[in-house]
């Protein structure tokens, strides 16, 4: 049995992404043993994954590199066919340099990708026609599966959707307001004016982490509905995921709720405020859309990840989308 490794360590979007590497391999190779790493807090994704035959986890928060050292030896002891790199960073070109793999595949930006076997280009623009993420990171398997790229996938259990049943009486909107970058996030007083024209017997979630609750008890106050109810910090990764399956939308940033829609093939609005979807991390699901300013800014993107304020104080880019835009693309609107 052939048994491969993919190392992702960065944030819950980016671990998501890579599901699609585990879709494809497995679709090509179902008699490979596949395994992930991720930092911790992340292993949640894959609580219920088919696929997977074991979860590595690396703990930042203390100890750190005394327990990257422990990763090394244990993955080092399973000898690994192959080893996945997507992440870019130095740390896991360090598990990759002393993985003991047959095979060591990452991206030249890896400050240690010298050390790896194949290396190859990650490139991003927000020149049109740019490859998507999952294009870049399939490069990474692509010699020993094919060129079609498989889509992610998560797996919320039977208990996920169970937990979340409760808020599945009604046709409902779910909407992940914030975002960790002020320039990636739609504004509060926007939210506000879009769960507004919304028709009144949607029931309106709002998804995001506890500490999120403070925006989102904001923007509940300024609507003044009483259909509208936060969900912050009440489901775990794979209930959102749950939760977003079965909306009749979901409106999000271009954050990682973006992509935990995406996981469960749900249907998507996605905002893009600096960013663009030419960096390549748009939606791909059966019903998306992504929506953004028409003008052309000569400051947009402003940058790949954003900014914590808009470096030119108006933040057209999120002020200038059209909500007329956004509100057709709930199902069914024009007839209600």
């Amino acid at each position: 049995m052939k048994k491969i490794l993919v190392i992702q360590t960065a944030s819950i979007g980016d671990v998501i992404l890579v599901t699609s590497l585990l879709e494809k391999l497995h679709q090509t190779h179902p008699d490979f043993q596949l395994d992930v790493l991720v930092k911790d807090g992340n292993q949640q994704l894959f609580k219920s994954h088919p696929y997977l035959n074991k979860i590595f986890v690396w703990i930042k928060k203390e100890h750190k590199y005394k327990n990257l050292i422990s990763l090394i030896l244990e993955i080092r002891s399973q000898k690994y066919d192959y080893v996945i790199n997507v992440q870019r960073f130095a740390s896991s070109g360090l598990i990759t340099m002393f993985c003991g793999a047959k095979q060591k595949n990452g991206f030249r930006k890896n400050p240690l990708s010298i050390f790896f076997s194949k290396r190859y280009n990650h490139q991003i623009s927000s020149q049109p026609n740019s490859p998507h993420e999952l294009e870049r990171n399939h490069q990474l398997i692509q010699e020993i599966t094919d060129r079609e790229v498989a889509p992610t996938k998560l797996y919320p259990s039977p208990s996920d959707f169970e937990n979340t049943s409760e808020f599945k009486t009604s046709a409902y909107v779910c909407i992940a307001p914030t975002s960790l970058w002020f320039t990636k996030q739609f504004p509060v007083d926007r939210w506000v004016e879009l769960i507004k024209i919304l028709p009144d017997y949607y029931s309106v979630y709002l998804l995001g982490a506890k500490n999120d609750d403070a925006i989102c008890q904001k923007i509940i106050q300024e609507v003044g509905k009483s259909n509208v109810m936060s969900l912050c910090g009440k489901l775990s990764l794979l209930e959102s995921a749950a939760l977003l399956k079965d909306a009749q939308m979901n409106y999000v940033n271009d954050s990682a709720p973006l992509h935990l829609a995406c996981a469960v093939d749900a249907p998507v609005t996605a905002l893009f405020c600096s960013t663009v979807p030419e960096f390549g991390f748009g939606p791909r699901t059966t019903n998306s859309r992504v929506v953004e300013i028409e003008e052309k800014l000569s400051c947009r993107p402003c940058g790949l990840h954003g900014h914590k304020n808009c470096p030119e104080k108006h933040f057209k880019c999120a002020y200038g989308i059209k909500l007329e835009s956004v509100k057709l693309k709930v199902p069914n609107y024009q007839n209600l």
